[in-house]
């Protein structure tokens, strides 16, 4: 079990994603233009692409800025996310990962 793949949630990682995830979940509502989603990619992957139309799309109807990192040119993100890219980061904690939902996106960034 000590090998298996943090994409599953194990280990120290895990600790501090759950650690991010409380903190968000005690903020509070926020307005969007306090907003910001980060989408996490590497260069040549079409599922960062199809993630980022969904990024562009929803931030720009709803006026949310987001930002774009490269996994590639960040040691800690790469370490921390390798295995899930594309990564959606809403005001810093984890959304989502691979495939991103435009209806679910659209319901955290409204909360």
């Amino acid at each position: 079990m000590a090998g298996m793949s943090p994409m599953f949630g194990r280990g120290e990682r895990r600790t501090e994603k759950a650690e991010r995830v409380e903190r968000s979940e005690k903020a509070e509502t926020v307005a969007p233009g306090e907003r910001l989603v980060t989408l996490i990619r590497k260069p040549g992957c079409h599922l960062c692409d199809d993630a980022q139309q969904v990024v562009e799309k929803v931030c720009g109807d709803l006026g949310v800025p987001w930002e774009g990192k490269d996994i590639t040119q960040d040691e800690e993100l790469h370490r921390a996310y390798w295995e899930q890219i594309p990564v959606v980061l809403v005001d810093g904690a984890q959304h989502t990962f691979w495939r991103v939902d435009e209806g679910r996106l659209r319901r955290a960034l409204a909360s």
